[in-house]
């Protein structure tokens, strides 16, 4: 076929865009999204590869944090572990999320971007339960409130309970003798950080979710400073 057809330059740009459909429908069935009426709820797991993650505020109650120390798959396939300050609380209310993973597809760098809200600042519209998050580095404003425990045991931190209301027991599953954080609220603004794992085992539910592929690596857009106050999680 001749290469200068018109017809043969669009089956080019076919092939391309399947190659760039194909992580993006992959990322959709993994995060398993059960969307209706315009809302989106899930468990969502991210695993195995950094994840940066950026966002204007997040409010969550019976918050706690321990450094833990985390396996990794490195790039050749054998693992290894480093430490990262594990945070978890119960309940929370998230101003608007954008998680930022590169992804190589047949020797070409793509990254994989996810936002989830509405993007209006002052809504903090995303809601959580029992979450979990292994931070490699962040950055942002955090301000705690109630009963404020720092460099407690991390094994003694407590952040779910079960069934039957009583609070479970090093739910972070920290080693002894670790440093660790407790308190009743915390806040957290303009936050941009990376992810070593981040877990919603329970639910997380959003106004909207945007899946989208781009070429080469692209990070997150820096979040707006949130307005107002958050609604209780």
């Amino acid at each position: 076929m001749n290469p200068d057809d018109p017809s043969y330059e669009g089956r080019t740009h076919w092939r391309r865009s399947l190659l760039v459909a194909v992580p993006a429908l992959a990322a959709a069935a993994g995060v398993g999204a059960a969307m209706s009426t315009g809302a989106l709820a899930v468990g969502l797991q991210v695993q195995n590869q950094p994840v940066q993650i950026a966002t204007s505020s997040l409010y969550g109650t019976q918050y706690g944090a321990a450094v833990v120390d985390q396996t990794y798959v490195k790039p050749d396939g054998t693992t290894a572990s480093k430490r990262v300050l594990r945070m978890g609380f119960a309940d929370g209310v998230i101003n608007g999320l954008c998680l930022s993973q590169p992804q190589k597809i047949m020797g070409v760098d793509y990254t994989l971007l996810l936002n989830l809200g509405d993007q209006n600042p002052g809504s903090w519209e995303i809601r959580t339960k029992n979450t979990v998050l292994d931070l490699n580095q962040a950055t942002g404003v955090l301000d705690m409130d109630g009963i404020v425990s720092l460099n407690i045991d991390g094994s003694d931190v407590k952040t779910v309970k079960d069934a039957a209301g009583n609070l479970v027991d090093n739910p972070l599953n920290s080693p002894p003798d670790r440093f660790g954080i407790q308190a009743r609220y915390a806040k957290f603004d303009r936050i941009v950080g990376s992810a070593q794992d981040l877990q919603v085992p329970g639910l997380l539910t959003a106004p909207s979710l945007s899946i989208s592929v781009k070429p080469g690596t692209v990070q997150c857009p820096a979040p707006a400073a949130p307005t107002g106050t958050p609604g209780t999680p």
